[in-house]
């Protein structure tokens, strides 16, 4: 993904010739200048400043990283800011008028600048590790402030309380507002008790400046250092508010934003993407900013992707696999790197699996607002892969304003089940292209887009699903429907426990299901401990499945002998019948499955539990003849795969990290297939993996992604918020206030802000978005020590060692792998013992070992 855009310019027709931008929306965090003249902000992730009376603006900054938060020195002279430029958030010095920034933090947290304490330290703020004698959690909701020197070296810690949005004054008292606990900063008028205050720090006393039940933040002290201004919702948005509880802005609906204050009294601030400057008395100045700039981003990027699948479809010949990455939809050769695309849209295309014959695939896209079914086939009647087609046709099957997902092929191909409205099972007849109700939506309940489930018998006749049963919509039950639409639902769990991830085995005669009876149930919504069952609809079956090795081999030569007679007798007929008709006769039609027997009277009475030790569980396969299953399951880490193998009475780890995703096998059941980023093939004869290489053209719109991705959140949070009036919520309103800002943003930090901002207008809790990039820098070791902040000799000073840290853990010769060359600044000798010093006692001895 592209991680930060230049300015847009303008071409103009008679020449080459780059033009101002009059009008930027977007622009962040403004900062004005000590002396009232100049404001440093951040738009699509550079940095510019710009005449306080407003004018073009001069870039600083001109990485390809995101650049954001800039501070003002005291003197003006110099800006802090932070930048990813090196994988993560770290604080950069740079001159009022540009030139290469200095980077003044190297560690791997996220690092922000809030203030200069004087010129020539800068306080930043960072969760690392507090003291040894900090009550406070050591949580990145509660990150501490350090202090650096302008000149770079080591950090020190300034405060171990949260100290947000620092102001200081000419007497060196500590303005800020505090972090109570978690919210989300973009949350909008809520009143709770972790709502922000502001604070005051003189003398080493810390007071409680306002008591409003709701936000007060960002304080900024005034010319005179006697009193503050700062943000507040007392009116119900963000506004600008002085000391006393007196109000000096009264903007509508956006929030104002990074209040800051020159020494002459004029205040800054962001308000609906714009600048704004304002003094006391007086009314709000909108900055006129014009930018000119070159444009280094594009439109559309042509890639070829080798990785990020996120799901798959074996083809029914076992030659074809057919995957989703980035939204798209693709089908790939199993032996070699050739890949057709299906699908070239902005938009999510998602559930992607074969037909029957092979010839189509099927999937689910959201195109113009709302979910619906596709299909995808090959035009030429001669043509049989995919890989190859010349042409492809595809055409939409649904034709509602109802979120239509998850659809699959019924085993006859003649129908195509699907769930609608988040909820409701449905069935379409492909013939006539009707749709009717197998279940109806009040038997489900969704989380997600994509969390039910459904499975088709062998004889197309059941559906197998979740259902809403004695235990309500957190424990589901297992249930299976009448596809024909007779309403015949029949619960097979009926448990109270949490039942799901249901399979059709050993031909339609048993169920193969996983459920928390026998592991930890959820508590506190932390997860549960699973294992994988089997339910038996067939007493023949069951009793063969419990046979013993020996019981099964003679069982199986006895049928061998029986079908081989049945066989013969077959033939004779045959040869009979051959010799009575012409040679014109036609090949007879294909019989359609047998129609399943099945005992659901007596299911309950005839289930066994599969796997040894319950655990967190992926994806679980049984092989045709139930003689094994392989399963994904986590015991020390990440899911690896499992085989539990029935005749032999023994289970084994077949390999380490396959991933949670569901697995597919090949006809033959001598290979698996696993979608975890990349496409695996699992060879079960050699427990072996090898990776299923592809070639995915795909065209990349940034600019047309995120438009749909906020189209997206906007219609998610319609749909599907709790409260069907969304907190009374003009959210048709909103959407138009928020999506003027697409065209100027032109990265996904700036994009997650939006998403935030819109959705904090819910006022909701846990509400918001986040943007996590792939860290490309070092990662600082975690080495489970409290350091002394006091000291300032050479190498760092341990305070205290954290138990049963990786200090506190001895091994042979070395302490958790942690090389040491020396302790209290002497060096040590290999096979020694030392002590650590902690609070002034001697702690336990640690071996140490010096290496080369």
């Amino acid at each position: 993904m592209i991680r930060k855009i230049f300015f847009s310019a303008v071409l103009a027709l008679t020449g080459i010739t780059a033009t101002a931008q009059e009008n930027p929306l977007w622009m962040r965090y403004p900062a004005i200048s000590p002396d009232g003249e100049t404001i440093v902000f951040s738009y699509k992730g550079d940095l510019y400043t710009v005449a306080a009376t407003g004018g073009q603006a001069r870039q600083l900054t001109t990485n390809a990283a995101y650049e954001a938060w800039p501070v003002w020195s005291p003197d003006g002279r110099q800006i802090a800011f932070a930048s990813d430029r090196e994988g993560n958030f770290d604080v950069y010095l740079i001159n009022r008028e540009g030139g290469v920034p200095k980077r003044l933090t190297t560690n791997s947290v996220k690092e922000t600048p809030i203030a200069f304490r004087d010129n020539g330290h800068v306080l930043f703020r960072a969760a690392m590790m507090p003291t040894a004698k900090s009550s406070l959690l050591a949580e990145s909701i509660f990150p501490q402030v350090y202090e650096v020197s302008t000149e770079g070296g080591r950090p020190k810690l300034f405060s171990v309380i949260t100290m947000e949005d620092i102001s200081i004054n000419a007497d060196g008292d500590i303005l800020y507002h505090d972090v109570k606990g978690y919210e989300d900063a973009f949350r909008k008028h809520h009143q709770s008790a972790v709502t922000r205050d502001i604070w005051l720090l003189k003398d080493g006393k810390y007071t409680k400046l306002t008591d409003f039940r709701g936000e007060d933040r960002t304080p900024v002290w005034t010319a005179d250092g006697r009193s503050f201004y700062y943000l507040s919702e007392q009116d119900g948005t963000f506004n600008v508010w002085k000391k006393g509880g007196t109000q000096l802005t009264h903007h509508k609906g956006n929030p104002v934003r990074f209040l800051t204050a020159a020494k002459n009294g004029t205040l800054c601030y962001g308000y609906d993407g714009e600048i704004y400057t304002f003094r006391e008395g007086g009314s709000p100045q909108k900055v006129r900013v014009s930018i000119v700039a070159d444009r280094s981003d594009r439109d559309l990027v042509r890639q070829t992707l080798t990785n990020g699948a996120t799901e798959i479809g074996l083809s029914p010949s076992g030659k074809e696999i057919a995957f989703i990455a980035h939204g798209d939809v693709y089908v790939t050769s199993i032996d070699y790197k050739t890949t057709k695309r299906i699908t070239n849209t902005p938009e999510q295309e998602r559930n992607v699996s074969f037909s029957p014959d092979g010839r189509s695939v099927i999937y689910a896209a959201e195109r113009n607002g709302v979910w619906q079914i596709f299909r995808t086939g090959i035009k030429n009647k001669d043509e049989k892969l995919f890989t190859y087609a010349t042409e492809l046709e595809e055409e939409r099957l649904t034709q509602t304003n109802l979120t239509s997902q998850q659809p699959k092929y019924s085993p006859d191909g003649k129908m195509v089940a699907f769930f609608e409205d988040r909820g409701a099972l449905r069935v379409m007849n492909l013939a006539t292209k009707q749709v009717h109700t197998a279940m109806d939506g009040k038997f489900n309940y969704s989380y997600s887009d994509g969390d039910l489930w459904f499975e088709w018998s062998p004889d197309s006749r059941w559906l197998m699903t979740g259902y809403i049963g004695k235990g309500g919509w957190h424990s589901t039950d297992i249930a299976i429907v009448d596809a024909s639409g007779s309403g015949e639902i029949h619960n097979l769990t009926n448990s109270a426990y949490s039942d799901g991830r249901g399979k059709w085995a050993l031909g339609g005669k048993a169920m193969l299901y996983q459920s928390d009876r026998a592991g930890y149930r959820s508590h506190g919504s932390w997860g549960s401990e699973d294992d994988a069952y089997l339910m038996f609809f067939d007493l023949e079956a069951y009793d063969r499945f419990r046979m013993t090795k020996e019981e099964k081999a003679l069982l199986d030569e006895a049928e061998k002998e029986k079908k081989k007679a049945a066989n013969n007798a077959e033939k004779d007929k045959k040869d009979d019948k051959n010799k009575k008709n012409s040679k014109n006769d036609k090949k007879a039609p294909s019989q359609p499955e047998k129609a399943l027997q099945l005992d659901l009277d007596n299911c309950r009475d005839r289930i066994v539990r599969l796997t040894t030790a319950s655990s967190h569980m992926g994806d679980a396969i049984l092989s045709p003849k139930g003689d094994t299953l392989y399963y994904q399951a986590s015991f020390e880490g990440g899911l690896d795969l499992w085989k539990r193998d029935f005749l032999e009475n023994k289970t084994e780890l077949v390999l380490k990290d396959v991933g949670g995703a569901r697995m597919q096998a090949d006809k033959s059941f001598k290979n698996l297939f696993v979608c975890s980023n990349t496409i695996k093939k699992v060879d079960l004869g050699k427990n072996k993996s090898e990776v299923i290489a592809f070639e995915a053209p795909f065209n990349f719109q940034p600019y047309e992604e995120r438009r749909y991705l906020f189209d997206h959140v906007w219609r998610q949070v319609k749909d599907k918020f709790y409260e069907p009036n969304l907190h009374g919520v003009d959210w048709e309103g909103y959407r138009a206030t928020y999506e003027k800002f697409l065209p100027h943003i032109s990265n996904n930090y700036d994009f997650s802000d939006l998403l935030s901002e819109l959705l904090g207008e819910l006022n909701a809790s846990h509400t918001g978005a986040r943007y996590r990039p792939a860290s490309s820098g070092l990662s600082t070791a975690q080495l489970g020590l409290f350091f002394d902040q006091n000291y300032e000799g050479d190498g760092l000073r341990v305070e205290e060692v954290i138990k049963r840290g990786p200090f506190a853990v001895k091994k042979t010769g070395v302490t958790a792998g942690c090389i040491i060359e020396k302790i209290d600044g002497n060096d040590i000798k290999a096979g020694e013992d030392y002590n650590w010093m902690l609070d002034g006692k001697a702690g336990k001895p640690i071996r140490v070992s010096v290496y080369d």
